[in-house]
């Protein structure tokens, strides 16, 4: 099978199209044939060496967490009716591999497709919805009337978390560039802000939850924005984190770096949101599997409006 690779860390020149044995499906694993595949920030995290400490040196080394295909092929301990099935998925870890023409994955990675979306939408969905339901529902307690800002929202995982902030029940604001701000207000934010003018920070003690998606905010930057129990959650890990946290610890008000992990009971709940049209994938550009690199370029420039997609089948 063809898939994307790379034999050492470096810019997006590394990747390259490679054929490689089509993996097989272990105990409780499914083989899905991918027909998209979505690329996040991550993936050009991992190729360009930021998280050695946890991917090691040896190569080659698979690219891509999103999915959307076909369950081809089952392995033990998995239904039969699962063959067949069209899904949506996001694979844990750091090993990558979604950028293929067949993907195997844990059973609990996978959600069937909602109805009505294409591939190339539904493979826009996991990582980007997933990360924006946990650090919302989880890190940053948001519920029915809270006061949110998302700042940075017109990036991949900023144009969910506007839309699944809303489902939640919150009054949501965002900041962004002067150019999506109207693109944010189509999305549901009640008030859109440009953070070239006005960043959304104050001493007002406004928010119930700031969520840093863009990570170049700090706590000690939002703390005197925040109400009494307010959270801080960032996208980016890192020795500032630490550092908020242990700040934290000394106030009601925390921080908080949101850690994604791929299940299929959130995976459902983002399908719901979906069905009941409170949530649709954004998807900024496509580009076939070969293109790879120039995908990764394309998000690394920080001014994608939503999800990167590469056309698999």
């Amino acid at each position: 099978m063809r898939a994307v690779l790379f034999e050492s860390y470096g810019s997006a020149d590394v990747l390259a199209v490679r054929d490689i044995p089509k993996p097989e499906p272990g105990r409780r694993q499914v083989r899905v044939k991918v027909r998209a595949a979505a690329l996040n920030p991550k993936d050009s995290f991992v190729r360009s060496g930021r998280f050695r400490a946890f991917t090691g040196s040896s190569f080659p080394k698979l690219l891509g967490y999103d999915f959307a295909g076909t369950v081809e092929a089952v392995g033990p301990g998995v239904p039969a009716e699962w063959e067949g099935t069209e899904v949506l998925g996001m694979l844990n870890g750091f090993a990558g591999g979604s950028a293929a023409e067949f993907v195997v994955a844990s059973l609990d990675e996978v959600a069937k497709k909602p109805a009505g979306l294409s591939f190339e939408e539904a493979a826009a969905v996991p990582l980007v919805s997933l990360t924006a339901l946990q650090a919302l529902r989880d890190d940053g307690a948001v519920t029915s009337g809270s006061r949110v800002l998302i700042h940075g929202a017109s990036g991949g995982v900023g144009v969910h978390a506007i839309q699944i902030a809303r489902a939640l029940g919150a009054q949501v604001t965002t900041t962004s560039s002067a150019r999506n701000r109207e693109h944010c207000r189509h999305l549901g934010a009640h008030e859109t802000l440009d953070y070239e003018v006005d960043g959304g920070l104050s001493v007002d003690g406004r928010w119930d939850c700031v969520f840093d998606v863009f990570g170049n905010l700090s706590f000690a930057k939002v703390r005197a924005s925040l109400a009494m129990r307010g959270t801080y959650v960032t996208t980016v890990p890192g020795p500032r984190v630490l550092v908020d946290r242990a700040m934290s610890l000394l106030s009601r008000k925390r921080a908080r770096v949101v850690i994604v992990r791929s299940n299929r009971i959130d995976l459902d709940i983002v399908a719901r949101f979906i069905a009941t049209h409170q949530l649709r994938p954004i998807v900024d550009r496509m580009f076939p599997l070969a293109e790879a690199a120039a995908a990764q370029r394309h998000i690394e420039t920080k001014r994608a409006r939503g999800k990167v997609v590469l056309r698999v089948a």
